[in-house]
């Protein structure tokens, strides 16, 4: 038997580990996510064009939704359109939908077959364009069930029932009590998980986490079979080099004498009709342990009667090509001797092993594709449920944790946020602490204000990502609403920030700072920290303006249309026209977008960053917005004209 030399059987150890390795990252992160109750497909699909008059819009979900459960649709005017919802009848699924729950510490599958349906009524189509279907539920394992589906209408206009009045009301407290129950938004979306930042030099960044996978968190038939390929093939690979040495009859004595030494004379002598070749030297002889063993080195077949004669090749200086052969004693150049192999095979055996990583990688990779033909639809987790149509299409997503994204981005959590899913209410959250420089200022002067983001060790965070072009948007707002500018400061070298703040009315503030740190992981983590301000002297508090779906800004008219429900992801779409002209105005983009929306809670001063749809919709910008209470809210919409940014403000009564 032939056994692996000690140095290329640890390459071939370190090898086969790397195979095994690739499997178990391969295999170990696919831990399926639970998920219960989502939405299985819809009628309209997601994202489906529609030519046809309407008169009912199907959601179809992995059980029966509750009887509170609440549901909108909205036209591309931003007006409500439905007129109630009924159960309708269960039908089979086109796609099975498998859902996966957590038992004993094991995640078990568990295939829907059967789609329930809830059937919301439209009163009408108002006009053609994009329509938003927005539904809130709780499952019945208590996981929140919400999200948008839209559609594009492309039909005529169709006129309300006769003394039809849209919509108004809000979900049942119960219903919103429930949802609230776990902590965690549950919107439901068939985009990606996050967004990708782009580094801020000079400051160090990463992308946030890719989109987790949608697979069922196998690795399926063709990544079994390419696993177990490639473990069969190592196997066979190390039975081969284990067999018994095979009997080289090819080769001459002549053309073996090109691995001895310099001054070396080998000579032939026949044996038994045989010609068993041997090198000798004045040093001593040069074929090899098994040689001066008194072994045979090698054989050559006596095929011809000229090899049968004894003959004396003399044997000219190794060139230096020849120094691997001379640095290991009694391996021909050409590597025909019985070690010789070994020299080029940690070369082939590289290839061999790594050949098998990546057929183990190229199956694992066929058996999560998405095929046409796999007949089962895997529900994502709450907060990513899969829907029918195009993953392109626009989606509402995150139902509000205090920073919200735009359809396209995908539902995530940011950890540090609070149940009711605003933000800014604190100046510490998820280990990181806001420390501003001075907590006041004189009025109507302008200062330096200065801050740090600390982490838990108190050093100064010098790690951002950049999010819509900078790595961190301070906002800052007066207590009573009044008051709203958005800035950037810049970063030292030593962490700190610092921007001009000018401040002319006395009274109270709240500074915010919306980022995205670069943890130790190289994660992103979004975190919307608020600090007060005070400017002192005699403080006279404004009154929040009433509810008005119009405002002025310069000499731009402003509309913003929808209807914000709590615990519902719903649009709203805000129109830029030019004060007595017909027709939008043409929007630039500011800071990488359309648009800009901060909505701020009277009160607490929770805070809402709401980021808008990537593209107009319909000549508008559309936003995505979860309120997350009853109360009032004051929005505010940055939006850039001819280079110059403007603010248009509103107030958002849901008492």
């Amino acid at each position: 038997m032939r056994h692996l030399p000690r140095a290329r059987g640890r390459v071939a150890a370190g090898l086969l580990a790397l195979v095994l390795a690739a499997g178990g990252v391969l295999l170990g992160p696919a831990t399926p996510a639970s998920a219960h109750g989502t939405l299985a497909t819809s009628t309209p699909a997601e994202g489906a064009t529609v030519d046809e008059a309407l008169t009912a819009v199907q959601l179809y979900f992995t059980e029966r939704v509750r009887e509170d459960a609440y549901f909108t649709v909205t036209a591309p005017g931003g007006g409500r359109v439905d007129n109630g919802w009924t159960h309708g009848e269960p039908r089979e699924l086109d796609r099975p939908v498998r859902e996966y729950f957590l038992v004993d510490g094991v995640f078990e599958p568990r295939e829907y077959t059967t789609g329930f349906p809830a059937v919301v009524t439209l009163a009408h189509l108002p006009a053609a364009g994009q329509y938003s279907v927005s539904y809130l539920s709780v499952a019945s394992d208590g996981d929140p069930v919400r999200g948008t589906v839209t559609f594009r209408y492309t039909g005529k206009p169709t006129a309300a029932p006769p003394n039809w009045q849209p919509p108004t009301g809000q979900p049942d407290p119960s219903l919103l009590a429930a949802a609230e129950q776990h902590g965690d938004t549950g919107s439901q979306a068939g985009s990606g998980d996050a967004t990708p930042v782009a580094p801020a030099a000079p400051v160090p960044s990463v992308a946030a986490a890719p989109p987790a996978s949608d697979d069922s968190g196998g690795i399926g038939a063709l990544g079994w079979a390419a696993l177990v390929a490639a473990v069969v093939a190592v196997a066979g690979f190390f039975a081969w080099q284990h067999r018994p040495a095979r009997v080289d009859r090819s080769r001459t004595a002549a053309r073996r004498s090109g691995a001895t030494r310099p001054r070396a004379k080998p000579t032939t002598r026949s044996k038994g009709g045989r010609t068993t070749a041997a090198a000798t030297g004045r040093r001593g002889t040069t074929a090899g342990p098994a040689a001066r063993r008194g072994r045979k080195a090698a054989t050559v077949s006596a095929a011809a009667p000229a090899q049968r004669a004894v003959t004396t090749t003399p044997v000219a200086p190794a060139e230096p090509a020849d120094a691997a052969a001379l640095a290991a004693p009694g391996t021909p150049a050409d590597g025909s001797g019985p070690t010789g192999w070994w020299h080029r095979g940690d070369t082939r055996l590289a290839l061999l092993v790594g050949g098998l990583v990546l057929t183990l990688l190229a199956g694992f990779a066929l058996g999560r594709i998405d095929t046409s033909d796999e007949p089962t639809t895997v529900a994502q987790p709450p907060g990513a449920a899969a829907v029918g149509g195009s993953r392109d299409a626009a989606q509402a997503v995150t139902a509000g944790d205090g920073h919200q994204h735009p359809a396209g981005i995908g539902p995530h959590t940011h950890p540090g946020d609070g149940q009711d899913q605003a933000t800014g209410t604190t100046v510490s959250a998820a280990g990181y602490t806001l420390k501003p420089v001075l907590r006041s200022q004189p009025a109507g002067a302008t200062t330096d204000y200065r801050f740090r983001v600390v982490g838990v060790d108190g050093q100064p965070v010098t790690r951002f990502a950049v999010v819509h072009d900078k790595p961190l948007h301070m906002i800052v707002v007066s207590r009573d609403l009044g008051g709203y500018q958005h800035l950037h400061p810049t970063m030292a070298a030593d962490g700190t920030w610092s921007v001009p703040l000018e401040l002319t009315r006395p009274g109270g503030y709240r500074i915010y700072a919306d980022f995205t740190v670069t943890t130790a992981d190289g994660k992103g983590l979004p975190l919307v920290l608020g600090v007060d301000h005070e400017v002192p002297g005699g403080y006279d508090p404004a009154g929040l303006p009433p509810p008005q779906p119009r405002t002025t800004t310069g000499p731009y008219v402003v509309s913003m249309a929808g209807t914000p429900t709590i615990g519902m992801t719903v649009p709203l779409t805000l129109r830029v026209d030019r004060d007595g002209a017909a027709g939008p105005v043409q929007l630039e983009r500011y800071l990488g977008a359309y648009g800009h929306l901060v909505v701020v809670r009277e009160g607490d001063l929770g805070f809402l960053h709401v980021h808008p749809e990537p593209e107009l919709v319909d000549g508008t910008v559309k936003f995505w917005l979860t309120a997350p209470s009853t109360g009032r809210y004051r929005a505010f919409f940055d939006f850039q004209v001819d280079g110059k940014v403007h603010t248009a403000a509103f107030t958002i009564n849901l008492a």
